[in-house]
């Protein structure tokens, strides 16, 4: 039994950009239907701005008008002839994918510590000695320290920091004898975070004291009749 006037999605034609609707990829099937090569180009504009409103993310990025156009192009599968601020992009460079990244295969030597704590002790390392160096060291420090109380609870002393400092960056990374690192208690009040499950004193007062209240009131009241 078929209906006349309606028609479902498994029998219309896929749509390149799903995310603009149908509505929208009609809006571009009409516009590449006018011959007038002006218009043309006012009605792609506008269209533009239709799928600047429906896409609002994309103001945050640096290609943002780039994008939208790209995306015309694309849901006219690349056929759209108008005088565009931008080049129509080929079908090699929509399907190019970007390169693979070389993650590092080598792991760090002290897990609670992390790669990241490496880089910045050789970064570190290959900078020219002075104040900056010096404050840049001490920031290492006590962020090693931070971390090793991430994985243990415990007090750690300064001296084992500064023994995996100097290993790590191999005797070239060294902490000036006056510099004191933070104090544990003060690194650990740093890593709590939220605020404490703490009762309401009145709430507390309404649960559990009111109904004990009210017994002594009513005991107090049968003593005096």
């Amino acid at each position: 039994m078929s209906l006349t006037g309606l028609d479902y999605n498994t029998e219309r034609t896929q749509l390149p950009i799903p995310e603009y609707g149908r509505h929208v990829q009609r809006m571009v099937d009409h516009v590449m239907g006018i011959e007038d090569r002006e218009q043309r180009t006012r009605q792609a504009k506008a269209i533009i701005q239709v799928i600047a409103r429906l896409n609002p993310q994309l103001r945050n990025s640096d290609n943002f008008e780039r994008t939208l156009w790209d995306h015309l192009y694309i849901m006219s599968h690349l056929k759209l002839d108008v005088d565009a601020p931008y080049p129509m992009p080929t079908a090699a460079e929509l399907e190019s994918k970007p390169e693979r990244v070389a993650y590092p295969q080598k792991p760090a030597k002290y897990g609670h510590y992390g790669r990241l704590v490496e880089r910045m002790i050789q970064q570190c390392a290959d900078m020219e000695p002075g104040e900056k160096r010096d404050a840049y060291t001490e920031l290492i420090a006590n962020h090693m320290k931070k971390q090793f109380l991430t994985w243990n609870r415990d007090t750690v002393p300064d001296q084992v920091i500064l023994k995996d400092l100097a290993e790590l960056s191999k005797g070239k990374v060294k902490v000036k004898e006056d510099v004191q690192l933070a104090h544990t208690a003060d690194l650990l009040r740093t890593q709590q975070t939220g605020p404490r499950n703490e009762v309401d004193p009145r709430k507390r007062h309404n649960n559990n004291g009111g109904g004990g209240g009210g017994k002594k009131r009513n005991r107090k009241r049968k003593k005096r009749y």
